[in-house]
């Protein structure tokens, strides 16, 4: 025990312990970022940024599907809007034209009209693509004037535009050709010089005649339609040309112009629920295409789950990325 006593007092004595800081041993093992030459400075800043953007991806794309969650809200309380609208009683017309509110607050409320088409003031607005038995055919909307019933006391008092349906083509060409011809079969040579004896008879035929093609056929109708607005066209959308006759999206006021009317012309779209087999064309809406807007809610949810999966996918990529190698031995 003597021994072992004496021999740690030498040690003691001749070997001084020393001790390091701590602060030293940081410093030699890894030097400090401020101590590193500019040029190695700058790198590790590259890549620090570098590995940040790796993330950008898919913090947008987080951002894109967060945004169509709330966009699908949006378009649900719309459909649930307009589906309260529609379930409402139809309105008269004349209260509504008499009235100083504005058509915009009454968009979607069901009106009740009564009048006479003016056919020949129709306006066709496309081409509109409607599938019908699974084939996909070209069309136009037409637009037709509503007129007063003279003497009817139900009867609309002011003209109104009218969306009457979808009809083909082929449907269009008809009608407009048929009245193309009208003026031409109507109209007779008439001869600068008459006789004494041919006057009056002439003059009273051409009296009788000219009265039967300033009567019209009146038929009456009675249109159960939907009030609505203009169309906002998007941005491959042509322009509508009045001079030529193309319309490619509704523009109330412009349509009203084009048939004489007043720009704040009521625009309804009619609607049914049957289609007459006799007279198939034009074909109404009903309510369920009525409410429905380009993008439903459906199709947000499948942009939600798209945005969502490819931010995951992209924000893998950028983890295995920065995640450091570990080196073989």
């Amino acid at each position: 025990m003597a021994a072992a006593s004496i021999c740690r007092n030498f040690r003691q004595r001749v070997i001084p312990s020393k001790r390091i800081p701590h602060s030293s041993l940081l410093s030699t093992s890894a030097p400090a970022f401020s101590t590193l030459p500019l040029r190695d400075q700058e790198e590790i800043r590259r890549s620090t940024w570098s590995k940040l953007f790796l993330f950008i991806p898919g913090a947008i794309t987080f951002g894109l599907g967060t945004w169509q969650i709330f966009r699908r809200q949006d378009k649900i309380k719309l459909l649930d809007y307009r589906q309260s609208r529609l379930a409402n009683e139809p309105l008269k017309a004349n209260e509504i034209v008499a009235s100083t509110q504005s058509t915009d607050s009454l968009e979607f409320r069901k009106v009740q009209c009564k009048g006479v088409f003016d056919e020949k003031k129709s306006i066709y607005v496309g081409p509109r693509s409607r599938s019908i038995s699974g084939v996909t055919e070209n069309g136009y909307y037409v637009i037709t004037p509503l007129i007063p019933l003279p003497g009817d006391p139900e009867s609309i008092q002011s003209p109104i535009l009218v969306n009457r349906g979808w009809v083909p083509r082929s449907w269009r060409d008809k009608a407009l050709n048929s009245f193309e011809d009208e003026p031409q079969n109507s109209s007779t040579p008439t001869s600068t010089e008459e006789s004494p004896t041919t006057s009056w008879w002439r003059f009273g035929s051409v009296k009788r005649k000219d009265l039967e093609e300033h009567v019209p056929s009146v038929i009456p109708v009675e249109v159960i339609g939907v009030i609505r607005g203009s169309e906002k066209p998007s941005n491959f959308v042509p322009s509508n040309d009045p001079n030529a006759a193309q319309w490619f999206y509704v523009d109330v006021p412009a349509l009203a112009d084009a048939c004489g009317l007043p720009e704040r012309t009521l625009y309804i779209e009619e609607i049914s629920e049957h289609v007459n087999p006799r007279s198939p064309y034009p074909i109404q809406k009903d309510h369920h295409m009525l409410i429905q807007t380009s993008r439903m809610p459906q199709d947000h949810l499948n942009y939600v789950l798209t945005w969502y999966t490819l931010s995951a996918a992209v924000t893998i990529m950028a983890i295995q990325r920065v995640k450091p190698r570990r080196s073989r031995r």
